[in-house]
Formats: structure tokens, sequence, C-alpha cells
């Protein structure tokens, strides 16, 4: 209310001073005795700078008095020179015509060089914000430098910005109402809008067609910057996102590096005072003369043995994996013998299960590294001999399709759950649902995945209480250009 009622003094102000200068130069001419040419273009001199300076209606204003100060001295003029009257008369009519013309012509003028300014400033804020919002620290959230920043450029009564990622508010400068409900309002019922008489402009934050968060500014902006500074927003929330992501698979990069490297050091170590203890305990036993008890001791110590030696060799291939210092050795292999091998090198462990092996193709040949595949087909299988149910079988199969060779192990075991089943070929990850069923380490799995990676394949597990566990291994064939 208070700045309306300062334009409208002004408005009188500047229209009383035109008046008043038009009075004086009309009584300047009359009493000089000049022609209504002459004063029409002192007229003129008064009105063009009226609309230049003040506005179009001032002007309008200012040219209706001339016609009113100069009819009135035209009347006295009258009473000297009658004849005269009637063509001052339309000189008068065709001079403020021409007044008005020019100064809706000169305003309108005026007007676009305002606005050509207001945008030219506008263009410049977005500039000076789109390059400080380059060179913001994304290793922050990136929230409350924005809404200062906006605040700060646009000089704006007050800024708010929503980001729903994080469910978090942001603001600067001073708001009359809540502007965390505020901000949310327009997130959530997607309102993008601008209120001329509030000042206030609400967008909503999108990368493509999906929401991200909201803005709400309250100040002299257009619609146009308002939509820029979104979009600015939106894309800077999106490189933070971005950055952490990168930043957060950099870490994990290196610790599984480092880890890589502490596990390959610790298997070399292993090693030579495993070698040690198995050629210990075979000269026990070829000595002979053992008491049964030093036998069963002796078996002991192989046994434990032969299990580190394996635990030994699962970790030196899943570091070579990891490092890519693995190279395959492919060649033409056939699955039925392959299944065999795995299928007797375990017989010790499968001697109490039923085991069924289904292969649809009995010559069916994989080009492969024998070794790799091998490993992979000896963990599933042991897998399925830990946690497979008492008195259930076991069934192996091999599926040729046009383009890979799948492989499967199916067990009726406990329920993988499904957040587990992405997980459970990470390295050291066991499911809650297997963990305190028998000892592990959670290596095996993922030295079955990387063998099916390096291959170019692929691994997965389907868990059912009705249908039983399966894990799968899916080889392309031929997993090279050729086989050596």
């Amino acid at each position: 209310m208070r700045g309306s009622g300062t334009r409208v003094l002004l408005f009188v102000l500047e229209c009383a001073l035109g008046i008043l200068i038009v009075v004086l130069v009309a009584a300047f001419a009359h009493w000089s005795q000049w022609l209504l040419p002459v004063a029409a273009l002192l007229y003129l001199l008064i009105v063009v700078p009226t609309a230049l300076l003040c506005g179009f209606w001032q002007a309008v204003i200012v040219s209706l008095s001339t016609v009113l100060v100069q009819g009135y001295f035209t009347t006295r003029q009258a009473q000297i020179n009658p004849a005269a009257v009637s063509t001052d008369s339309v000189t008068l009519l065709v001079f403020v015509l021409v007044a008005l013309l020019v100064s809706r012509l000169s305003s309108r003028v005026t007007e676009h060089a305002k606005e050509a300014e207001s945008k030219g400033r506008q263009m410049e804020d977005l500039y000076e914000f789109t390059r400080r919002t380059l060179r913001m620290n994304l290793h922050v959230e990136p929230g409350p430098q924005l809404a200062e920043l906006v605040h700060e450029i646009f000089s704006l009564e007050a800024v708010v910005v929503f980001d729903s990622d994080l469910h978090e508010t942001y603001q600067a400068g001073i708001w009359d109402v809540d502007p965390q409900e505020l901000a949310q309002n327009v997130y959530y019922f997607e309102t993008s809008d601008d209120d001329p008489a509030s000042g206030l402009g609400r967008r909503v934050l999108r990368l493509g067609t999906v929401p991200i968060g909201s803005l709400v500014v309250r100040g002299d902006t257009s619609p146009l910057t308002n939509n820029a500074i979104a979009s600015l927003i939106a894309i800077t929330f999106d490189r933070y996102r971005a950055f952490a992501n990168e930043s957060h698979l950099e870490a994990e990069r290196r610790t599984e590096q480092l880890r890589t490297t502490v596990l390959d050091s610790l298997a070399h170590a292993y090693k030579t005072p495993l070698t040690a203890i198995r050629a210990a305990s075979t000269g026990l036993g070829e000595m002979g003369r053992l008491s049964p008890g030093q036998a069963d001791l002796v078996a002991l110590i192989d046994e434990q043995a032969d299990l580190l030696s394996d635990l030994t060799t699962r970790l030196l291939t899943t570091a070579r994996l990891d490092a890519g210092e693995v190279t395959i050795h492919a060649e033409p292999v056939g699955v039925a013998s392959l299944i065999e091998e795995v299928v007797a090198s375990l017989r010790d462990r499968l001697a109490s299960m039923k085991v069924s092996i289904d292969i649809k193709k009995e010559n069916m040949v994989l080009c492969c590294d024998r070794q790799l595949i091998v490993m992979l087909l000896t963990q599933y299988i042991d897998n399925a001999c830990k946690y497979s149910i008492f008195g259930t079988a076991i069934t192996i199969r091999a599926v040729q399709s046009r383009k890979e060779l799948i492989f499967s192990v199916h067990s009726f075991s406990p329920v993988i759950p499904l957040a587990d089943r992405e997980r459970i070929f990470d390295r050291y990850y066991r499911s809650s649902t297997y963990s305190n069923r028998a000892a592990g380490t959670g290596i095996g799995l993922s030295v079955a995945k990387r063998a099916a990676l390096v291959h170019g394949g692929n691994v997965w597990v389907t868990s059912d209480e009705h249908d039983g566990t399966t894990f799968y291994a899916s080889i392309p064939t031929p997993v090279l250009n050729r086989c050596s």
C-alpha cells in the first residue's frame, strides 16, 4: 500500500510540473504575440521529454493541458481577430495528435529499452550464477550454497530450495510463512507458476521428467529467469550425486584393491608352511610303527592341510582374477566328462547324498578354461552338499542354447532371502539363512562368479520353498574366437 501511494503521488507531481510549464510557455507566447505554430513547437518540446522521462499517460495529460490553456488564450485573442480562431483550432488539433503519437512512440522505446536493460542484467546474473555453481564445492551438500547464491546474485527477498532425495529444505532471506511447507507443497503437488501479486515464483526441479525437488523465490524475477534458475539447481543436484557416487566407487575400488593385495600376500605366505606340514605328515605316515591313535592324528593333519591348501588356492585365484592377471587358456572340453570329473573329486562329500546328472546331449563340447570351470562347478556342488536337507537329491544339469551353455546345480535347502540373492556372490558375504548351518569363508561363490565373468558369462540363483534352490552359471559358446 505504501509503495502504491508513493507512485500515485509521483504521478501527480510529474503531471503538475508539466502543466505548470505549459501555462508559463502559453502565457509567454500570448504576451509575445507568437503565432500558434511557434507555440506548438514549444509545447512539443514539453510533451516529448515528459513522455521520455515520465511516461505516456503523463504526456497525455500534459498534451490535454496545452489544448485547454491554448484554447483559453485563443478565446481572448478572438476578441481582437475572429478570423484566426478556426485556423488556430485546426493547427492545435493537429499538434495534439502529433504530440500524442510522438509521446506514445517515445514511451514504447523507453519501455523496450528498460526491458532490454532488465533482461541484460538478468542474463549477467544467470551467467554469474552458472559460473559460481560450476565452481561449487561438491564435497558437501549443495542445497545451502545454492539458496544463498540465488538470494545474493538475483537480489531476491527470500529463497527456499527443497531436495527430495535428502528430504532437506534450505532457505535464505526472511519468510512470512513456513518455507518448508511451502516448498514441499510445490514438490508434492507439482505446482509451477508465478504470482505477480505476491511476487512468488514456484518451480518443480526436474531431471528430464523426474521431479527431484522444488524452488520458491520471492522478488523481482521473470518467469524465464525462474525457469533457468530451477534448471541450474537441478543440474547441480545431479552433479553432486554423480560426484558422490564416483567418490564412493573409487573408495570401494581402493579398498578392494588393498584387500586383494593382502589376500595375495597371505596366500603366498601360507604356501611354504603348508608344504612343510604336508611333507612332515607324509614322512610320519611312511615311517610306520605308528599306533592307531598316532595314525589318526597324522590323518587329521593331512585332512586339515588339504583344506588349508584348497582355501589358499581359492585366495590366490580370487586375487589374480580381481587383478586381471588370469589368462584364459581356452580348449575344447567335453561337458559330460567335466561334470563327472568334478563329481568324482567330491565323492567323499557326496557319499551320503543322492546325485543326479542331467545332460541333454552327451556330446556337448564347451570352449573354456577347464581349470576355472572345474572350480566353478566344484563350488556349486560343494555348496549344495553343505546346505541341502538330508535325504534330498542334488541335480546337476547342463543345457545348450544357441549362444551359451548353462550349468545348474539344484538342491532342497533353506530359502535364500530375495535381498541376499545378489550379494551372496560378493566376497565374504554369507546369507543369514546359511551362516549358522555350516562353516564357510564366503569366498567360494565369489570365485565362481569371477570364473564365469572372465569367460564373458554370468551367475545367478533362484530359491523357493517348494522348488528348492538352484545356482546357475552361463558360459558363452564359444568364449573366444578360437580355442587353443
